[in-house]
């Protein structure tokens, strides 16, 4: 009986936990919004993802100007899904045994290297290889794998000279454009199965 109370208050937290967080990430959004002079919102709404494959650019950390920018509106919602997925793999990491904090360097930047790829899957064209889009994920991977940032934002400048990392990427693309339509990421294109597989852990 004390368990199921435990389970039911636990999950009352979860839930609440969730609200405040939707609740302040919207308050930030309308901040950005707010403070942004001249900046105008896209008028049509939101882009459909495509599920189409992107071609890796020679240079991803090194974008043309116009693509730099992104929306707030769109920033915060990247955001969000992107945070949600990594999140979800890393519990699957753990669950199969891959604490992702703890885990050697090379395979945090596998995890870089993936989290870029899924980033590029969930963003409209229009921001994919971005300065803006390149440092979102270097934070989220900070915050899920604990490598620093400018170490994040190194491994995805010279992501296209390692074959292992563009296996990452390219897993992380499709792993999230599978996701964004069936709400599942294949294992074949896991974070975890792809880590290790060219991890050799």
């Amino acid at each position: 009986m004390m368990v199921n109370g435990l389970v039911v208050i636990t999950q009352l937290g979860l839930v609440i936990l969730m609200a405040m967080l939707a609740l302040r990430m919207f308050s930030l959004s309308r901040q950005e919004l707010l403070s942004q002079t001249g900046v105008m919102g896209n008028s049509a709404g939101l882009v459909r993802v495509s599920v189409s494959q992107d071609p890796i650019p020679e240079r991803p950390a090194h974008p043309a100007a116009a693509s730099a920018v992104v929306t707030s509106p769109d920033k915060t919602e990247l955001f969000t899904r992107l945070h949600i997925l990594a999140a979800l793999q890393e519990r699957d990491c753990r669950v199969n045994g891959l604490a992702l904090a703890e885990a050697p360097e090379v395979v945090r930047t596998y995890a870089v290297a993936w989290l870029y790829g899924a980033a590029c899957a969930l963003s409209p064209r229009t921001s994919r290889h971005s300065e803006a889009l390149a440092g979102m994920v270097a934070r989220i991977a900070n915050r899920k794998t604990g490598i620093r940032q400018p170490v994040a934002i190194q491994v995805i400048a010279t992501l296209t000279s390692s074959g292992e990392s563009l296996a990452c990427y390219r897993a992380g693309l499709e792993g999230a454009e599978f996701w964004t339509v069936h709400q599942f990421v294949p294992q074949a294109s896991s974070l975890y199965e792809v880590v290790t597989g060219n991890a050799f852990i």
